[in-house]
């Protein structure tokens, strides 16, 4: 118990020197647009890749296992529309991207810690927490909506591939359920969360690579560290962050 007040006090210091004012914007700039085609640029792929399939596969579930002659056929759509919306686009996909995005930025803030790189910064009297952590950390939020918002629509385009390959449902159900009852604010509520859980995977992993002691296998174990405490983090808010937009 002590040793995680320990660190999460540690957790609030390092947050304090990183969102201080960069000392060169015109460098900051660079590496905030830097951090955003590292993290979620390059991170597309595999969200689309993922999305597509999930709402493939939502959908056929949902119309073998829900679907009944007592019930409207559009009703595969609705649930394939909001389970996408409220949980995979934002909640799951963060979790994929804790362990894709979470592990590198550990990774190479634990790397530069071991090789001294930041001690070098800190002796030159540059804020290196500022400087490497807070353009990761801006980055990551900017770009996390984008990335919710393709996930949502890749996972749709799912659906469809399986209603007109599959011919699990013919299209115009799928139409009927995808458009029934729609709610506008579940898209600004994926939005919002996504937006929180880009701010934990970013800092959580920052702060355990920054913090690196030793050699490379400490960086090993800081990547580790990264990703489950990142998703442990994402899970728990989630639950709160459901309840407070709901």
């Amino acid at each position: 118990m002590i040793r995680h007040l320990r660190s999460l006090g540690q957790y609030i210091i390092l947050m304090g020197k990183t969102f201080s004012r960069p000392e060169r914007l015109r460098m900051f700039l660079k590496k905030y647009v830097k951090e955003m085609a590292s993290l979620g640029v390059d991170s597309i792929g595999i969200v689309l890749l993922i999305s597509f399939f999930i709402g493939a596969v939502i959908c056929i579930q949902m119309k073998l296992n829900i679907q009944s002659p007592w019930m409207p056929k559009f009703v595969t759509g609705y649930t394939t529309r909001e389970i996408m919306l409220l949980e995979f686009s934002s909640s799951i996909m963060c979790l994929i991207l804790a362990g894709k995005v979470g592990s590198n930025i550990a990774s190479e803030l634990g790397t530069m810690r071991v090789t001294q790189q930041i001690d070098a910064l800190e002796i030159m009297g540059v804020n290196s927490a500022s400087y490497l952590i807070l353009p990761k950390i801006l980055g990551m939020v900017t770009i996390m909506p984008f990335l919710v918002i393709f996930s949502a629509a890749m996972g749709i385009i799912g659906a469809y591939a399986t209603a007109y390959v599959g011919h699990v449902l013919s299209a115009d159900d799928l139409t009927i359920g995808l458009q029934h009852d729609f709610n506008p604010w579940f898209v600004w509520m994926s939005i919002i969360k996504s937006i929180f859980f880009a701010f934990i995977i970013s800092s959580v992993s920052s702060f355990h690579g920054y913090r690196v002691e030793g050699g490379s296998v400490e960086v090993g174990k800081a990547s580790t560290n990264a990703v489950v405490s990142s998703s442990v983090l994402i899970l728990f808010s989630d639950v709160f962050l459901t309840q407070l937009l709901s």
